[in-house]
Parts: C-alpha cells; structure tokens; sequence
C-alpha cells in the first residue's frame, strides 16, 4: 500500500513537472513575441497569404475521390465506388508508364546536369580577384533568369528551325541537310535540360556564393601563408563550406523530382515529339482542364504528390543518417 502512494505521489509530481515545463516554454515564447512584436507583424501577411492559398484549398483533394460534378460543387458530388476508381484508371491507361518515365527521365537528366554547375560557378566566382570583372560576369550570368519561359522558347524555336534558324543556317553552309530538332523525340529532353542549364545556372549560384562569403578572409590569408594555391583552397576550404547548403538543396530537388514544370514543356511540344515530350503536368493539363474530367486529373495529381513527399522524406532519412544535415 505505501508503494503504491509513493509510485502516485512520484506520477503526479513528474505530471506537475511536467505542466511547469510547458507553462514555462509557453511564458518564454510570449515574451519572446511581444519583445519582437514588430517582426511578427511584417510576417503576418505571408502566413495569411499561406493559410488561403496552401492550405485551405487542401479540402479539393476531396475530388479525387468523388465523381466530381461542377453543377453539385465538392462536397454535393457522390463518391467514387470504389473509393480509388480514379487512380485504378490512371494504372490501367496507356499513358501511365510513359508519363512517368519521361517525367523521370527529364528529371534526373536535369538533376545529374544542373545541380553541380551553380556550385562550380559559385567556386570560380568566389576566386576572382577582379572586381570589375567579377560583377561583370555575374550580371551576365544572372540575366537569362529573367527570361520568361514564353520568350524563351521562342528563342528555342527560332534558333532551331532547321529553315530559318541558326542551326539550320550552319547545316546549309556546310552542305548538309539542316536537322528538325525539335521535331525529334530523342532529342527533346536534351534541349529541355541544356536551356535550362543555360538559363537559371547563374542565378542558381546565388546562394552558395553567399555561403561562400561567411567564411572568414584570414582563413585564406592563412592559407596562402602555408603555400595553399586557389585549387587546394576551392577544394579543403571553399567546398566543404558549401557542403550543408547543397545537401538541403539535393533533398528539396529530389523531393520535386516528379513535379517537373508544366509551362515550357507543354509550349516546346508538338505531335512529331509527343513521345519523349508527355509528362505528368501535361496530361494532367490535358485531361483535367481540356478534357474536363476533374476527378480523374485530382487523383493523377494527388498520387504525383505522395510520390514526391515519400521521395522527400526517404532522402531526408538518408541525409539525416549518413551527415548532419536535413531538413527536419
């Protein structure tokens, strides 16, 4: 008998402890608030802006779950029988492999092209000496970001018509019949990632060059004292400075790795490169806006969705595991 009063008494006074420590880290957060009230109040419309346009249309996943009717709205619409009708559909349609593997294809291709320029950019950037120059080359380098996706593939098409061109121009002066590039499936998803590599690598160097700034000028000063050169102060100081910031962004790029762009694929596509061109987006635009069927286009949208958050959280384990860095 006097165990068991001694185990409660013991139970409610690590209960009390426990309501302490939380009262306590509730008081300390509120009085961290009001002494940066000011703060809070310049984020308070980018977290109104999140609620109403991220999270509240969250209940239109609903959709892919009903037979969706525009007459009915979401929640007068019956449900699908059986529940998954929808993504059974997309399992069993002729497109669901190439979607997916074009989707995959695209993405990896750009990812294993992309990712490493703006880090060697970023390194070379970093060792210029000459400031003129230096700011020069980084304007230059940043410029085409800002190049709207619709521009952009004007100027793809036009420097690759194999009439007026400038590839076609160069094929006609050596004699040789000028190639349809974009009108070659195999060729597409070359010329998608290789603008695009063109386009943002610049700009996407941004961010390790600021991570580059933190690290401190007597380090290289000391370096160049012990004999260092610019390839072994890139190598043992600049890179791993680099390291953390390019895992977070590895995590969040595969993370996305199905949610490849709609805009410029959709406007590169014709019907001679529709084999290696038709990705998810796409045929979601396809299927949901033109073709009108909505619960059918939610529930391929939907299941791209889970696709992306389990790659996301699997790479963030595996990061979390083999370094220190991770997003959670």
């Amino acid at each position: 008998m006097k165990s068991s009063n001694t185990q409660i008494m013991t139970e409610k006074a690590g209960s009390a402890r426990s309501v302490g420590t939380v009262s306590g880290a509730l008081h300390s957060a509120a009085k961290r608030m009001r002494k940066s009230w000011g703060l809070y109040v310049l984020l308070l419309p980018a977290l109104i802006l999140l609620v109403c346009f991220a999270y509240i249309p969250m209940y239109g996943v609903l959709i892919a779950f009903k037979n969706y009717r525009n007459t009915l709205g979401i929640l007068g619409s019956a449900w699908a029988n059986p529940w998954y009708k929808y993504f059974l559909m997309f399992f069993k349609s002729y497109q669901f492999w190439p979607a997916i593997q074009n989707t995959l294809i695209i993405s990896l291709y750009g990812l294993v092209a992309s990712f490493p320029l703006p880090i060697l950019m970023a390194l070379f950037i970093n060792q210029m000496r000459a400031k003129r120059f230096k700011r020069m080359f980084q304007t230059v380098s940043y410029l085409p970001h800002f190049i709207s996706t619709v521009v952009m593939v004007g100027l793809i098409l036009i420097l690759l018509s194999p009439s007026s061109g400038l590839v076609g121009g160069f094929y006609k002066l050596i004699g040789q019949e000028p190639p349809n590039l974009m009108g070659s499936a195999n060729a597409f998803s070359s010329i998608y990632v290789w603008t695009d590599v063109w386009q943002h690598t610049g700009w996407d160097s941004i961010i390790y060059v600021a991570a580059l700034s933190a690290v401190d000028p007597t380090l290289y000063e000391a370096a160049t004292v012990d004999g260092a050169n610019r390839w072994q102060k890139m190598r043992y100081m600049d890179l791993p400075m680099l390291m953390p910031t390019a895992v977070i962004l590895l995590i969040m790029r595969v993370g996305n790795i199905m949610g490849l762009g709609f805009e410029k694929i959709y406007l590169m596509q014709n019907d001679l490169n529709i084999a290696a061109s038709e990705i998810i987006s796409t045929y979601v635009y396809k299927i949901g806006i033109i073709s009108s069927q909505y619960s059918y286009s939610a529930a391929i949208s939907l299941f791209n969705t889970i696709i992306n958050l389990i790659l996301l959280v699997t790479v963030n384990q595996i990061s979390k595991r083999l370094s220190d860095n991770s997003l959670w």
